[in-house]
């Protein structure tokens, strides 16, 4: 649709409400027509002259149910409930009634003096019309909602985006509106207890913000007083501040538990998520109850001291608690937790690491499985829900669900695959499957992906890279990407020949140099000096 609009450049809103009638299957193929016409490449034909009038608009197709409506009554002498009946007929497609009108409107359109010849054309276009046939005024509505809503995406992205994640109903909805939010360049931070509202919001920087309402564990009375206080007495200054200020019996610990593990305490740098829960052997009191512990005693003083004669000065401070150093939890970690509580991965993806590999190696992407049935394919992701287990004739079999950024594909290994393969079946494992996509041997309907070889996404560079061509421009050649690329290659000595093309794009030629019988390891410092000198083209032959 957005390739047909580019090409019709609409000037005017009618132009929408036909393109809206006319994307659906059936009149899809007047599309082209329809464009040529607009733009003075295709002749604009009439089969009557009187057609015009209510043709005029759609460049002489028909479009709408309410086109034929009139043409009947202009044409044939139908009444206006003649042309109603001839409405509902179309859309409900009642042949038996159509065949019987058919005469009504040849015997009243000859009687206005036009010929028959040209009245069966009419009628028989109309009989094809009446499989797709629809009405403008719904075309009118959609095309105006269409519109707004396009003006809104592309001048507000962000309200818009946070807007259209409110509205979803589950976690699946919202994480393909987050992939759109992503591809259009627009960052989706995480809750924060200085920002977040209940639902999505945007912030002061124009970024939209994760509402704490989608925490597991926060309740919606807890995110309620959390904002009450918040716009009361402004934004939480530290952890401190944070555990003193709010209002414990709403906000507790299952609450603040959730809000770390989602993020939304991460806006308090003093401290990173693994120290709310260390509890050193020493002392074995986890970082959130000394805490929580302060904020029970700051409020019961400010209690005490509001009942008191003598006010404030009768009460000594409370010193914040020290709270123990410890390893900050790892990505895999961090991310599990996350998604926990929220049901998605919002600081990173497990597979960022390996954005080449899934860029350059031929992957097919999890969603499309569908699309390749009974072909040799691979596919690469990360392992969740990893299983041992035993049939009931005491046979050993694994199964897990492996992700990638499209989705997700429950992959079973029976009993040779297990003795082969059962080592790879641990939660938080990056994996390279190659196998077929086909329907069970036993269980006709039920599809499942049968295992022909499996390896680390570690290895995919080093094993699976025969050859590496390099195509970089002669102007840009210097010392430094020489010395550069003759150090990577002595110093990462692997399997891959490297061809490196020099292109003279002034004189059109092209100089093919080998690298003496030196073969690289491709790696990661090569990758990123590369992603950094974009000019460079990279082409990868597999094995």
């Amino acid at each position: 649709m957005q390739k047909y609009l580019r090409e019709l450049k609409p000037d005017k809103f009618d132009d929408l409400i036909a393109m809206n009638a006319l994307y659906r299957p059936g009149p899809l193929e007047y599309i082209p027509n329809f464009i040529k016409r607009k733009h003075g490449e295709e002749a604009i034909v009439y089969d009557l002259p009187e057609m015009e009038e209510y043709l005029s608009d759609t460049y002489g197709i028909t479009v709408y149910q309410e086109q034929v409506m009139l043409l009947s009554q202009k044409l044939g002498g139908f009444s206006k409930g003649d042309a109603d009946v001839l409405r509902k007929a179309m859309g409900k497609k009642q042949k038996s009634v159509l065949d019987k009108m058919k005469g009504q409107f040849v015997e009243g359109a000859k009687a206005k003096g036009h010929p028959e010849d040209k009245l069966n054309k009419v009628w028989t276009d109309w009989e094809a019309f009446a499989q797709y046939a629809f009405n403008k005024s719904h075309s009118t509505c959609y095309a105006f909602v269409a519109y707004q809503t396009a003006y809104l995406k592309a001048h507000y992205p962000s309200e818009y985006m946070a807007a259209v994640l409110n509205n979803q109903g589950n976690i699946d909805k919202i994480k393909f509106y987050m992939e759109e939010c992503q591809r259009m360049g627009l960052a989706v931070l995480g809750p924060d207890v200085n920002e977040s509202l209940k639902g999505f919001s945007v912030n002061k920087e124009g970024v939209v913000r994760f509402g704490m309402n989608a925490i597991k564990g926060v309740g919606e009375a807890a995110v309620e007083d959390l904002i009450a206080e918040r716009e009361a007495n402004g934004p939480f200054t530290s952890v401190y501040d944070f555990v003193s200020r709010i209002n414990q019996r709403t906000v507790n610990k299952k609450t603040i538990e959730g809000l770390i593990y989602a993020g939304g305490l991460d806006c308090f740098k003093d401290l990173h998520r693994a120290q709310y829960f260390y509890a050193p052997p020493t002392d074995p009191v986890t970082g959130l109850e000394r805490l929580a512990r302060f904020g029970n005693q700051v409020q019961a003083n400010t209690s005490m001291a509001s009942n008191s004669l003598f006010g404030e000065s009768t009460m000594a401070d409370v010193k914040p608690p020290v709270i123990p150093e410890c390893p900050t939890w790892t990505l895999p970690e961090l991310l599990d937790r996350e998604k926990d509580v929220i049901g998605i991965y919002l600081s990173a993806h497990p597979l960022d690491g390996y954005k080449f590999e899934m860029q350059h190696y031929g992957f097919t992407p999890i969603n499309e499985l569908e699309n390749s049935k009974g072909r040799t394919i691979r596919i690469a992701g990360f392992v969740t829900d990893a299983a041992h287990m035993t049939t009931k004739k005491g046979s050993k079999f694994g199964k897990l669900v492996l992700n990638d950024y499209s989705g997700n594909q429950e992959i079973v290994f029976w009993e040779k695959n297990y003795l082969q393969y059962s080592n790879y079946l641990d939660n938080g494992q990056t994996l390279l499957i190659q196998g077929v996509y086909q329907e069970h041997r036993f269980r006709p309907g039920v599809m499942e992906f049968e295992i022909q070889s499996i390896m680390l996404l570690d290895e995919v560079k080093k094993k699976l890279t025969k050859k590496m061509t390099l195509w970089m421009p002669l102007a840009k050649i210097n010392q430094e990407l020489v010395m550069f690329l003759s150090d990577n290659l002595k110093q990462n000595p692997g399997n891959t020949d490297v061809i490196i093309q020099v292109v003279d794009e002034e004189d059109n030629m092209t100089t093919k140099m080998k690298t003496a019988g030196q073969r690289l390891a491709i790696n990661d410092e090569l990758i990123t000096f590369l992603q950094e000198n974009d000019y460079i083209r990279l082409s990868l032959e597999l094995s």
